[in-house]
């Protein structure tokens, strides 16, 4: 049983954040990237320079179908799976959190001089089209929206624990 799903771009706190609450309650965690990474055999990053982007959504897609038919526990998912239809869809009936977090604070959190595929050229303009242009998606999916910024991991967790801990 999938106990919550967190959603957000990157820089939110989604892997930090979903392993605190994972300990809090008790349960399993699970993060989709990592699954990507096992399946490909090598990181998301040079799955994105050396396969494509769209070779990446397409295995973060089953990645995330199948940590959602089979986890029991806290999931994370990558900051863009929630472009892809199936996995909003798929998204339904489970408890969803959307992490949100200001431009100042992700780019704080990620730093400029970033790894992540995304970006890699001119980090803080990217990221602020990534978070404006993915905000309406994370705010529609949610169960509940949970503010990160100037807070501490465990806090966030503990939010959390408190909506949907069982």
């Amino acid at each position: 049983m999938i106990h919550a799903v967190l959603i957000g771009p990157p820089g939110a706190g989604k892997s930090t954040v979903g392993r605190l609450l994972a300990d809090r309650l008790g349960v399993g965690y699970r993060d989709t990237d990592d699954d990507v990474e096992a399946v490909a055999g090598k990181p998301v990053g040079d799955i994105f320079v050396e396969d494509g982007e769209e070779r990446f959504r397409e295995l973060e897609a089953e990645a995330v179908r199948r940590a959602l038919a089979s986890h029991d526990g806290v999931l994370s998912l990558g900051g863009g799976a929630v472009l892809k239809e199936e996995t909003r869809r798929l998204l339904g009936g489970h408890p969803v959190v959307y992490l949100e977090v200001s431009l100042a604070q992700a780019v704080q959190r990620v730093g400029l001089a970033s790894a992540r595929p995304l970006l890699v050229l001119n980090p803080r303009s990217r990221l602020k089209k990534l978070l404006d242009e993915r905000r309406p998606v994370y705010e529609a999916l949610a169960k509940l929206t949970v503010k990160t910024d100037d807070r501490e991991p465990d806090d966030i967790a503990e939010e959390i624990a408190g909506v949907f801990g069982r």
